[in-house]
């Protein structure tokens, strides 16, 4: 099954932190799940390193692609299709990295690991 993991779910994986799901750390590390990571993460990290939010993540966002070839994640790209989809997704839910994350999810047709309840009113699957 492919799997898109939301930004925090990434972090909380990579630092073994208690607050990712039993459910969610399951699912990600199931053998035979492919794990997709957003190119949107990348850059809400970098984002919130650059203004202070997330000073632990230094090192992710210096080798990103490497920390992904180590868990054997894989890239999910933004496409045109994606970016028209974010930008056109109705309702009140404004944070834009999480928009992507919706639109992909739906474009790709995959459910995605999440703590964020808002996501379920867009008709993704969210494992959580």
């Amino acid at each position: 099954m492919r799997l898109l993991l939301d930004t925090h779910a990434l972090l909380w994986w990579l630092t073994d932190d208690s607050s990712l799901s039993t459910i969610a750390r399951k699912s990600i590390g199931k053998a035979g799940n492919t794990i997709l990571m957003s190119a949107v993460s990348a850059w809400e990290m970098a984002i919130k390193f650059r203004s202070g939010k997330l000073p632990g993540v230094a090192d992710l966002i210096s080798d990103f692609s490497g920390h992904l070839h180590t868990e054997r994640f894989e890239q999910l790209l933004i496409s045109a299709d994606h970016s028209i989809r974010a930008g056109l997704l109705p309702g009140p839910h404004k944070d834009p990295f999480d928009r992507m994350l919706i639109a992909q999810a739906q474009a790709e047709n995959v459910p995605i690991i999440s703590n964020d309840a808002a996501f379920d009113q867009y008709g993704v699957r969210r494992i959580w």
